[in-house]
């Protein structure tokens, strides 16, 4: 590993990652810097590397790209001024596609690439599910690929394009990719926007001054002081210029939109509004509706924090058992703590998170968090709390049973090592050895999200793959390596 990677902790390991985010600014001054802020709102999204490229006209385009966090290399003046300009993106990341585990900074966006009508740098958010059978085409016909990662798939096709600009070369490329993406891409003079026909992966517009953002969230324009203007829709292209403002195509087949579900229970920010709705206001009401489903007899209800907690607030008011902070988070216990020795890598989850034994001790406690991936982070959170000396522990799941790996940006065990993928309801609940485990269902989970007659089955209306197993679009480099969809039996 590269001295300067933050070191992993047992408990991110079973929680799903989001494998980026991504920021683009135009028409502002020191762009870079607007970039830096929204990348640092964005941490959560990909916590691994990040990157900027900025263009000026004098000094044309320079980029620079750093392992960790923005804050520990996107804050100091020397490194800003090398960023010079009013147009520039930016990306952080975690690996999905490549080398996990073996990143190398070559693999960290932004891609950059040297046309005959000049450069053009690009963010990518997503998973290119044709990925590896397009590498192979492109390095057959000449093409030599500089890092491991799907995105660069995508300056390749742009290389080979026939079209005579750069927004034009790339519509030439992303309709010959499969699988989910939102692009932010920069020329000299403009800043570029695009999602999938589908709209997998969120892209929101934004306007600051006489200039304009782009970002993964909301919460990314609000750092920097930006108006909310609309989400991009899915299918569309945005190009922005200082000059004439935001001019939109869509030069994609049009298609049912499957926005990820997953956005909605984890990936987002709570301060981030998704299809005019607040996401805190959606997990809380995925508590209601778990409540609604899944009561049972307790004293306290208790979230796994931070991504329980909305969905905690919500069972505790439906139910009307109290809410407490039963457990308490270390904020500072971050993944750039100490490199772990065989002892305190024992103590796992104890590092990041803390029984308030006074609250628990006696109580039958509601443990409600976001989701169950590999189920151990969850056993050791269900000791800690009989340790303290609960009486009873039951655990309420904001999500439905994660039972099939995402091909479209999120970082997930293969499908044998999700324990919902092998094991029944009852059998997880036996495994981990609590007194009860539901799981919110698959329509409930749809009226959290505002979808009052729940999830219709001939079409639904998100992306939910990773539950049901319905996948809107072919992992093509996935079956070629022997992964099997799912059945009509299942």
């Amino acid at each position: 590993m590269d001295p300067q990677m933050p070191p992993a902790h047992p408990f991110d390991d079973d929680k799903l990652k989001e494998e980026c985010g991504i920021f683009g600014c135009v028409g502002v001054a020191d762009a870079a810097n607007f970039v830096a802020l929204g990348l640092h709102a964005l941490q959560h999204r990909g916590q691994e590397a990040g990157g900027i490229v900025s263009h000026d006209p004098e000094q044309g385009f320079n980029s620079a790209r750093r392992f960790g966090y923005v804050r520990d290399n996107f804050t100091s003046q020397s490194l800003m001024k090398t960023l010079p300009g009013e147009l520039a993106i930016g990306h952080v990341r975690y690996s999905t596609a490549g080398s996990k585990g073996q990143t190398q900074i070559r693999d960290v966006q932004p891609f950059f690439g040297e046309f005959s009508m000049g450069g053009a740098a690009i963010a990518h958010n997503g998973n290119i599910t044709n990925a590896d059978a397009l590498r192979r085409e492109l390095i057959e016909r000449g093409s030599i690929f500089q890092s491991s990662s799907d995105s660069e798939c995508i300056i390749h096709l742009m290389a080979r394009s026939l079209q005579r600009n750069i927004p034009s070369r790339m519509e030439d490329a992303l309709r010959r990719v499969e699988g989910a993406f939102s692009v932010i891409a920069m020329t000299r003079t403009k800043l570029i926007g695009v999602r999938d026909p589908l709209g997998v992966r969120p892209l929101v517009l934004g306007k600051i001054g006489d200039g304009y953002a782009l970002a993964s969230e909301t919460c990314a324009l609000d750092i920097i002081g930006a108006t909310f203007v609309r989400e991009i829709e899915p299918g569309e292209m945005v190009v922005i210029t200082a000059e004439k403002g935001v001019e939109s195509s869509h030069p994609f087949r049009p298609q049912p939109s499957k926005f990820c579900i997953f956005e909605h229970v984890y990936f987002s920010r709570p301060d981030s509004i998704i299809g005019g709705r607040s996401v805190y206001e959606t997990r809380r009401q995925i508590g209601v509706e778990l409540a609604r489903e899944a009561p049972v007899e307790a004293d306290l209800v208790c979230p796994v924090p931070d991504s329980g907690t909305p969905a905690a607030i919500g069972f505790a008011h439906e139910s009307g058992i109290p809410y407490g902070m039963g457990i308490v988070r270390n904020q500072y216990m971050g993944r750039t703590f100490i490199e772990p020795t065989e002892q305190i890598r024992n103590m796992g989850v104890r590092l990041k998170l803390n029984v308030n034994r006074a609250l628990i001790e006696g109580k039958r406690v509601i443990l409600v968090d976001d989701s169950v991936v590999r189920g151990t982070t969850s056993r050791k959170i269900k000791e800690m709390i009989l340790d303290a000396g609960a009486a009873e522990v039951h655990f309420r799941i904001a999500s439905p049973p994660t039972a099939w790996p995402c091909f479209y940006g999120v970082d997930t065990p293969q499908r044998e090592k999700l324990l919902a993928a092998t094991m029944s309801e009852d059998e997880m609940r036996d495994h981990l050895q609590v007194d009860s485990l539901r799981f919110i269902s698959l329509d409930g989970l749809y009226r959290a999200v505002g979808e009052a007659e729940g999830r219709n089955a001939k079409c639904p209306q998100y992306c939910d793959a990773c539950f049901s197993g319905e996948y809107p679009v072919t992992p093509a480099d996935m079956i070629e390596k022997g992964f099997k969809m799912k059945t009509a039996a299942e």
